[in-house]
C-alpha cells in the first residue's frame, strides 16, 4: 500500500486563497481518560478573528511521515478555503498515547467524540465540524456520525463500508478472504508497531516502542475467532441501524475499488440529502486516482462544506443524487491508464431508471428464455482464481484482472448470443441458481465477463456465497449431500456498456484460490437449468438527469510537500505452476520505496512480500505468507520492525503464525512469536 502523491500534468497546484493559511504541528488533544492524541492542524491565519467550521480526518496511518505527502495535498487547500483541517493520529498510531488494539473500537470511536468537543471549545471554531477520509478514516467517519455527536454536521466518506462482516477485507459471502485477511492483518501487524518519534515525544519513545510491540496483537487472530457475523462484526457496522446517521454523507468510490458497493446502499438509507459519486477508480481520492479520468474532487468537497458548515448554495444539491461513471468495453490488462466512458446521473436510489433483466442457463449458454431442466456437473479445480486480480487495488501495476480465458478452463461457462445492440447495466448482478453438493460445506464463485468477438473475456463484476450460509451468516449450516437448494449471489455493483457484437459470459466454480479459503474437501455442485437457475442484470435506461452528471472542475491540489526519493517503487508478480508437485504458486513483492522529508528529517521505507500457494486437487494445502519490513529514522536514529505472518489448515483446524523483530541502529532489541489454532466454521 503506497500513500503517495505522483506529480501529473492533468493536476493544477493552487497556491492562491481565500484567506492565508498557517500550519501548526504537535498539537495534542486531551483524552477524557487522561491520554494525549497528536495532531496537525492547517488553518486560515485569522480565524481567532474570523472563527471557521473544522474538518477532521482521524486515521492510523502517522501523519508526521507516512502520509505526510498525500495531506500535504489536501489539508493546506481545504484551509485556504476557510476551514481548520485537523489530522489526528489514532490513539497507539503515530506520536499519539496508548496501543492499537484493534480496528475500529469503541475506544476510537470515543476519542473521536472527545476531539470533537475539543473542536467546539477552541477560540477559532464556529461550533460546527464535518468529517472526511478514505478507507479507515472512511470507515470511521460512517461509524462516529451514528454517535451524534452535536458539531458533527456533515461527513464525506470515501472507498468505506456500513458491514464489516459483508463487504471488508475479511469475509466475502460468508467466505474467508484469504487474499486479504492475513495481508492486511499482517500489514496492521507491522504498522502498529512503528516507533512515537523521539524529537516530538523525547525519551519515553522507546518505553511506548517496547509496549507496542510487546501488547499489541496480531489482529488476524481475533478476525478468524469470529467467522459468523456476530456481535464483534456488528459493532462498527452502521447498516445495523441506519437512523444513527442523522447528518447527511456524501460518499464517494471506483468501479476498481474493492467499496464500491457500500455507495448504492448508503444512498438508499441515509438522510434523503446524502449523494454519491462512483468513478472508474481505484482505491484513492479522486484528484489522483487511477484510471482516469480523474476529477476536481477538492473543489466539490469545498462546495459540500460550504453548503452544510457555512449555509451558502453553491448548487451542490441539484445536482443527481448518484453521478457514475459508465465505462466503455475494453479488453482486458492487468493495469489502465484511462478508462473511457461517460457520466450519467440517477436522481434517487434504487433508480428509476433501471429494468431486470433475465438471461437463464442451459448447457453452456445464457438464454433470455428458460429451457427445459438439465442437471450440469461443476467439478473443482483448487487453482481456479489465479487471475482474478487483486481484491481492492489501490492503482499499482498489476491489480486488475487478466483475460478470464486463463480461468475458464477451470470453472463451467455459460455465455450469451452476441447483443444486437448496445445495453448499458448499473448496479449489482445477481445469480440465481438451483444446485445440489456432494459434500456438507461448500461455496460457489461466479465471475461475470464482457466477452469481446474477437475472444477476449473482460471480468467486469463476480461474488462469492459460503453455501453454508443460504439461511443466515449468524447461523450457518451443514449441507445435506444431495438435497436440492436455492441460492441468489450477488456480485459486485458495476457500471458497463456491453456493445453490439459483444457477448455476456458468467462462469461458476466452487473454488476461487486466492480470494476464498478452500472448502476442506474437493466439492462438486450440480447446477439445474430451467426457471430458476439465471443471471438478473440491472439493465439501465439513459435519463434526462445525465445531462447534469460529471460537470467536474479539473483537478486542483495544494503544493505537495517537498520529499527526496531515496529508493524507487517496484513491484513484481509471478504465477507459476510446478506440474511434477502439481503446486501453484502467486508471488506479490512490493517495495514501496523510501523517502526523506527535509521538513522534519524524517526517513521511512518499507517492502512487502506475499505468497499463495496451493496444490491441485488438495484444499487443505492452501497457505498464504506474508512479510513486511519497516524502517524509519533520522540522521543516528533509525529503527527498523521485520515481521511474517502465515496461515494454514487442515480438514477442521485453522494455523496462525506471526512473528516480529525489532531493530535500533541495525541492532536486534526485541522479537516474539504468536502462535494460535482455531477451530474451523464451516468455512
Amino acid at each position: 500500500m503506497v500513500f503517495n502523491i505522483n506529480d501529473s500534468d492533468r493536476r493544477k497546484v493552487k497556491t492562491d486563497y481565500p484567506r492565508k493559511v498557517k500550519k501548526i504541528e504537535n498539537i495534542w488533544i486531551p483524552m477524557s481518560d487522561g491520554a494525549n492524541l497528536s495532531a496537525t492542524m492547517w488553518i486560515p491565519t485569522d480565524a481567532e478573528e474570523n472563527p471557521v467550521p473544522a474538518i477532521l480526518e482521524y486515521l492510523p496511518y502517522r501523519k508526521d511521515d507516512f502520509t505526510a505527502i498525500r495531506d500535504s495535498a489536501r489539508h493546506p487547500y481545504f484551509a485556504g478555503h476557510g476551514y481548520a483541517s485537523i489530522r489526528v493520529d489514532i490513539r497507539g498510531t503515530g506520536n499519539s498515547d496508548g496501543i492499537l488494539l484493534d480496528e475500529y473500537t469503541k475506544q476510537e470511536q470515543d476519542d473521536a467524540l472527545d476531539i470533537l468537543t475539543w473542536i467546539e471549545k477552541q477560540p477559532w471554531s464556529t461550533g460546527a465540524a464535518g468529517m472526511i477520509g478514505k478507507s479507515w478514516g472512511g470507515f470511521n467517519g460512517l461509524q462516529v456520525a451514528a454517535r451524534q455527536h452535536r458539531a458533527l454536521k456533515t461527513i464525506i466518506t470515501l472507498c468505506s463500508t456500513d458491514d464489516r462482516y459483508a463487504d471488508d477485507v475479511h469475509y466475502r459471502g460468508g467466505n474467508i478472504l484469504a487474499s486479504d485477511m492475513l495481508w492486511w492483518a499482517s500489514t496492521m501487524f507491522a504498522y502498529n508497531t512503528r516507533p512515537q518519534d523521539p524529537a516530538v515525544v523525547g525519551k519515553s519513545w522507546k518505553e511506548n516502542w517496547m509496549d507496542r510491540i510487546e501488547n499489541t496483537p496480531p489482529f488476524v487472530e481475533e478476525w478468524l475467532t469470529h467467522q459468523t457475523r456476530d456481535d464483534y462484526w456488528k459493532h462498527g457496522s452502521v447498516c445495523e441501524n441506519y437512523d444513527d446517521i442523522q447528518i447527511p454523507v456524501f460518499a464517494v468510490s471506483g468501479w476498481q475499488d474493492g467499496y464500491t458497493d457500500a455507495v448504492f446502499r448508503l444512498l438508499e438509507n441515509l438522510p434523503a440529502e446524502s449523494k454519491g459519486i462512483i468513478g472508474p477508480w481505484a482505491h484513492e481520492f479522486p484528484e489522483v486516482a487511477t484510471p482516469e479520468p480523474t476529477i476536481g474532487f477538492l473543489q466539490e468537497c469545498i462546495r459540500w462544506w460550504d453548503y452544510w458548515l457555512k449555509g451558502i448554495d453553491t448548487g451542490i444539491m441539484d445536482e443527481p443524487k448518484l453521478i457514475s461513471w459508465m465505462q466503455d468495453s475494453v479488453k482486458p490488462a492487468v493495469s489502465y491508464d484511462e478508462r473511457p466512458g461517460k457520466w450519467v446521473g440517477d436522481e434517487s436510489w434504487p433508480s428509476p431508471q433501471l429494468k431486470e433483466e433475465k438471461w437463464f442457463v442451459s448447457s453452456n449458454e445464457l438464454q433470455e428464455k428458460a429451457s427445459v431442466r438439465e442437471e450440469i456437473v461443476v467439478p473443482s479445480v483448487q487453482e481456479h482464481g489465479f487471475y482474478a486480480g487483486t481484491y481492492c487495488p489501490f492503482g499499482q501495476p498489476g491489480d486488475l484482472p487478466a483475460d478470464q480465458r486463463l480461468e475458464n478452463g477451470k470453472s463451467i461457462v455459460f455465455q450469451s448470443q452476441p447483443f444486437s445492440k448496445q445495453t448499458e447495466y448499473l448496479g449489482h448482478p445477481i445469480f440465481h441458481m438451483k444446485f445440489s453438493a456432494n459434500k456438507e460445506n461448500a461455496f460457489v464463485a461466479v465471475r461475470l465477463s464482457d466477452k469481446s468477438p474477437t475472444g477476449e473475456s473482460t471480468l467486469i463484476s463476480w461474488g462469492m456465497l459460503n453455501l453454508n450460509h443460504l439461511d443466515s451468516h449468524v447461523n450457518p449450516e451443514a449441507l445435506v449431500p444431495g438435497k436440492t437448494y436455492h441460492a441468489a449471489i450477488k456480485l459486485d455493483s458495476l457500471g458497463q456498456v456491453i456493445p453490439e457484437g459483444h457477448c455476456l459470459e458468467v462462469a461458476i466454480a466452487p473454488t476461487y484460490w486466492p480470494q476464498a479459503w478452500p472448502s476442506p474437501e474437493e466439492v462438486e455442485l450440480t447446477l439445474y437449468t430451467g426457471d430458476s437457475t439465471y443471471l438478473e442484470m440491472p439493465k439501465r435506461v439513459p435519463s434526462e438527469k445525465d445531462r447534469q452528471a460529471g460537470k467536474f472542475q479539473p483537478p486542483e491540489t495544494a503544493p505537495v510537500m517537498e520529499r527526496e526519493i531515496l529508493r524507487k517503487e517496484e513491484r513484481t508478480q509471478e504465477i507459476t505452476h510446478d506440474p511434477i508437485r502439481q503446486t501453484w504458486t502467486l508471488h506479490d513483492f512490493s517495495d514501496e520505496g523510501k523517502r526523506r522529508l527535509p521538513a522534519n528529517g524524517i526517513e521511512y521505507g518499507s517492502t512487502n512480500k506475499n505468497v499463495y500457494i496451493i496444490e491441485e486437487k488438495n484444499p487443505v494445502s492452501a497457505k498464504v505468507q506474508c512479510e513486511w519490513e519497516l524502517t524509519i529514522g533520522r540522521g543516528e536514529w533509525q529503527t527498523k520492525v521485520e515481521t511474517f505472518s502465515e496461515m494454514t489448515s487442515d480438514a477442521t483446524t485453522f494455523y496462525l503464525v506471526n512473528k516480529i523483530w525489532a531493530y535500533e541502529n541495525d541492532v536486534k532489541v526485541t522479537e516474539k512469536t504468536w502462535e494460535k489454532e482455531i477451530p474451523r466454521i464451516y468455512n
